[in-house]
């Protein structure tokens, strides 16, 4: 039996790889024990790491289980919150995104991986230098473009900047098409199948771990997109999740925020996206070290 030596190296990782996991997580621990602490507790009831008398009411009032008169006697601020619509909407929005622009982002890649035509290292080259453009230099030019064509207060004005493709995107999955063999591709060409057969029948099926990755990255970054959705979905019938927990906190009549409330419906907007990432995050990790073999 061999015995293990001590690898001051290891250790110290391993050490490292506590602390970062202890300083990610504990702000959403310190968020749920919020949404579970009563709100009469919220000041006096702040040192241990659970509630002293947790209680489910915050959730329940924010859902809207309870009267306006229970919210009130349960420390509520009176502050509305239609939270199943605002999820819906944001539901909506992220699977337009994620969707349409996976798939348009997938015939980019390819075309640009695959098809030879004038002016393609060009293009490419514009594309990935729009990776250097911060997202808020474009702020005020899509406002403008989606008020001038009426889209203002509309979920098409709010999907209409990203929802076709993003640089990063295309040069993801250009990559991996490259690493595509040819092989399979000159098979098919000999069964008759010409660029978009080849794009529907082969490349598709064989990408679909990095069409995932892209989806899911996709989804996490426009679920917590704030500041475009506030700028243009004013209206309440089109109004996310993260912009509604910003009104919620402002139309607080009280003297203090509604901290309980608040936290309550930051735990059930984040529960959407974690669960998807529990659910793929296998898939996630094993497609980023992905091969173009089959």
């Amino acid at each position: 039996m061999t015995r293990r030596t001590f690898n001051p190296g290891r250790a110290l990782a391993w050490v490292a790889m506590i602390v970062v996991l202890v300083v990610t997580v504990f702000p959403f621990w310190w968020m749920i024990r919020t949404a579970l602490t009563p709100a009469a507790d919220i000041y006096t009831d702040n040192t241990g790491l659970l509630p002293d008398h947790p209680t489910l009411v915050n959730f329940a009032r924010i859902l809207g289980l309870t009267s306006e008169a229970e919210a009130r006697a349960a420390g509520g601020s009176g502050a509305r919150l239609d939270f199943a619509r605002y999820l819906l909407n944001s539901v909506i929005y992220c699977g337009l995104i994620a969707a349409v622009q996976t798939l348009f982002c997938a015939m980019a890649g390819y075309a640009f991986a695959r098809l030879r035509f004038p002016g393609r290292d060009l293009v490419f080259g514009i594309v990935i230098a729009a990776l250097m453009v911060p997202p808020i230099f474009t702020l005020l030019p899509n406002f403008i473009l989606v008020k001038d064509l009426g889209l203002m207060n509309t979920m098409a004005g709010m999907v209409a900047p990203t929802i076709l493709m993003t640089p990063f995107a295309v040069f993801f999955l250009r990559q991996f098409f490259l690493s595509l063999p040819r092989d399979v591709e000159e098979a098919a060409i000999l069964d008759g199948n010409g660029p978009w057969g080849i794009f529907w029948r082969i490349a598709l099926p064989m990408s679909r771990g990095p069409l995932i990755t892209i989806g899911l990255t996709t989804t996490v970054w426009a679920w917590k997109d704030f500041l475009w959705p506030l700028l243009v979905g004013r209206n309440e019938e089109n109004r996310l999740v993260t912009v509604a927990l910003g009104v919620f906190l402002q139309q607080s009549p009280n003297t203090q925020p509604d901290w309980t409330g608040l936290m309550a419906a930051s735990t059930l907007s984040v529960l959407p996206v974690l669960v998807l990432l529990v659910l793929m995050g296998k898939r996630l990790v094993q497609s980023l070290n992905f091969t173009g073999s089959k």
